[in-house]
């Protein structure tokens, strides 16, 4: 959800992706195995793949960006795949399911950015096999070097603010209660009430783009 207010749609809301039943077949291993070229089709309308950089950062990660600018040691771990924490300027975040904008080869070990269309569908390597994105997929596991710094990040973090996200995608809704349990500070900015709100030490209900900027003021009030 910390992405909806630069219009790209969540997955989970009634707006969201989720909307359409079949997106989950779509966007599963299974699916590409079957059929690459028609995989390649749904994933490019489903992400809007060529028109995807109209989409900019909001005020939300604009205000975590500045906050690693003063000197905070900021880790961001976010299940986002749009890649707006980085363009808005943290240095130090942690994809959990990847990104929308990188392919990665099948067989060998090329990855790249998607920089413009691809000539053809399925795209392929330079090594003759097909490329995929570098996303996880539904019944695929996290890529454990990246979950496992999360954990670790969470295990010793001072603060953790939740924001944008329902708290019901496992395993990352675990995050919350490995830093609660290492007695982090926790505070979630969320219109909606969720599963975790009555655990949260803080919890702010706005979105992302309106809560963030003014977490300062809260905390000090």
């Amino acid at each position: 959800g910390a992405s909806t207010e630069s219009g790209i749609p969540d997955f989970r809301s009634a707006n969201g992706l989720y909307a359409d039943a079949k997106v989950e077949m779509y966007l599963s291993r299974g699916y590409y195995n079957r059929n690459p070229k028609e995989f390649w089709k749904h994933y490019k309308a489903i992400f809007q793949i060529d028109t995807f950089h109209q989409y900019k950062p909001n005020e939300g990660h604009t205000f975590l960006a500045q906050l690693e600018q003063t000197g905070k040691d900021i880790v961001v771990l976010t299940q986002n795949i749009d890649g707006l924490h980085q363009r808005a300027g943290n240095t130090n975040v942690l994809e959990l399911h990847g990104s929308i904008i990188r392919i990665k080869c099948t067989v060998c070990d090329f990855q790249d950015e998607i920089k413009s269309s691809f000539d053809s569908l399925p795209p392929n390597c330079k090594c003759g096999s097909i490329l995929r994105p570098d996303v996880v997929w539904f019944g695929e596991p996290l890529p454990q070097d990246v979950w496992q710094e999360a954990i670790d990040h969470a295990n010793s973090c001072d603060v953790m603010i939740i924001s944008g996200t329902s708290l019901v995608v496992s395993p990352a809704n675990t995050l919350p209660v490995y830093a609660g349990q290492n007695g982090a500070t926790l505070i979630e900015v969320n219109p909606d009430e969720t599963l975790m709100s009555r655990d949260m030490d803080l919890s702010i209900k706005t979105t992302s783009s309106v809560g963030l900027p003014k977490l300062l003021t809260y905390c000090r009030s």
